[in-house]
């Protein structure tokens, strides 16, 4: 594919219907895109202690996020430098000192290099000395620790790791300092669901707050039926709270309000959100401001957005501490990861709605979820039919030289999705000919 093709799959205000079904453009864009992208690999807390590791796949490739006896934290791919064989099978463990490969017990330090081999006289001769396996595990890239946050890029290069986040960093900052302590532990596990549709439409459907009237009804007049069935006294329980939302009309949605950021990321939710706020919760409240002043625990309790995207691999949302990460398999496939946190130090309150909204939203077998992974993969399926080869981004556009950023939208408006095509046209021009 020359690179005008792969970059006329990108308009202004629509989109090609290859770029979700073409096995080549997503081999492209996981060189392009995704492996100069800052991805998130896992959070410091998975790893408190030198050994401990965990993996997952960055851009398609398999790696191991481990920390070192000098406390830093490396990524690694997960690979033998010997035969290629995966050296940890698990998602998350600890090796002592060193890691072995279970093929043929070459071992690794924690710092990646070469530790021993078995029949170690048989590589004095040749040149096994200068070879790239003598060298040890390939590291994956560069590696930035934000907040207990971990974040890889496998190829250097502009913008850095601040300036790329830009705006975003302050959501970390504001999601850290839930805690009193200004720390986050990963609570619950991770819930992993694959879906067989490609990334894009996942990624589109973070930043759509129209579709939750018509694709959520069903969910929402089930929970306002069961809430309904009796007469009650008082508020409604917290699976209600965090269920019956999803209900609120296209004027809701549309006073939601959003911003459009560089680089494809975005905020949605900026002006209200289907979330429920947060209460002092006894002596909680105290306890930010005490930590963190009155101004700055005051920004902590207020920041509720829908959903905070990191283009291209990771949405964030501040009530509950839930996030959801992407991890691409292939143009038909992808894995969805949610991940819950508990601030030190904070009540328990605060992990119980986290786990609950994921276990009833973002669960595979959740009411919620069911509604969009059926329409997930029934468009990754429908859009090989015949007709309009196009999807439109309409909604939303105003002309010529209205897509300055950074700018405030409304919640509803699509050009939080003409965004993101516009980082994946600019990623993807890059270097085009060259490898295409």
């Amino acid at each position: 594919m020359n690179e005008s093709d792969l970059l006329g799959l990108v308009r202004d205000d629509q989109v090609h219907r290859d770029i979700y079904l073409s096995a080549q453009v997503f081999e492209l864009e996981m060189q392009r895109l995704w492996r100069r992208a800052w991805l998130f690999v896992g959070h410091e807390s998975q790893i408190p202690e030198a050994g401990d590791y965990v993996t997952c796949v960055l851009a398609g490739q398999p790696v191991i996020m481990l920390r070192g006896l000098d406390g830093a934290i490396g990524v690694w791919l997960n690979r033998c430098a010997h035969k290629g064989a995966p050296l940890v099978g698990d998602t998350q463990g600890r090796s002592a000192r060193v890691l072995r490969c279970p093929y043929h017990g070459w071992t690794f330090n924690l710092d990646g290099s070469l530790a021993s081999t078995p029949l170690r006289s048989g590589y004095e001769a040749g040149g096994f000395e200068q070879s790239a396996a003598r060298a040890g595990l390939s590291p994956w890239g560069e590696v930035q620790v934000y907040r207990g946050f971990v974040f890889a890029r496998a190829e250097p290069g502009d913008p850095g790791f601040a300036d790329h986040l830009g705006e975003l960093l302050p959501a970390l900052d504001l999601l850290a300092d839930r805690s009193p302590r200004g720390r986050l532990v990963v609570a619950g596990g991770v819930i992993r669901t694959s879906i067989a549709a490609n990334w894009k439409i996942y990624l589109e459907n973070i930043n759509d707050a129209v579709h939750p009237v018509t694709t959520h009804a069903s969910a929402t007049l089930s929970a306002r039926a069961v809430w309904e069935s009796e007469p009650r006294e008082g508020s409604p329980p917290l699976a209600m709270r965090q269920l019956l939302p999803f209900g609120s009309g296209y004027s809701f949605f549309e006073q939601m309000g959003g911003r459009v950021l560089p680089h494809g990321h975005s905020l949605l939710g900026t002006q209200q959100s289907l979330h429920t706020s947060y209460t002092d919760l006894g002596d909680y409240g105290l306890a930010l401001r005490e930590a963190h002043g009155e101004a700055r625990a005051s920004q902590v309790l207020a920041f509720t957005p829908q959903n905070v995207v990191f283009y291209p691999s990771m949405a964030l949302k501040g009530t509950p501490q839930v996030m959801r990460v992407l991890r691409p398999v292939a143009a038909d496939r992808t894995v969805i990861e949610a991940w819950a946190f508990q601030p030190e130090g904070a009540p328990e309150a605060l992990l119980e709605s986290a786990l609950l909204y994921n276990r009833q939203v973002f669960s595979p077998m959740s009411v919620v979820a069911h509604d969009d992974l059926y329409l997930f993969e029934g468009i990754q399926r429908s859009l090989v039919a015949r007709g309009n080869p196009w999807v439109s981004l309409h909604r939303g556009v105003r002309g010529a030289g209205d897509e300055r950023l950074p700018r405030d939208v409304s919640g509803v408006d699509e050009a939080l999705l003409r965004n993101q095509y516009q980082a994946w046209r600019e990623a993807m021009g890059e270097r085009a000919g060259a490898s295409a």
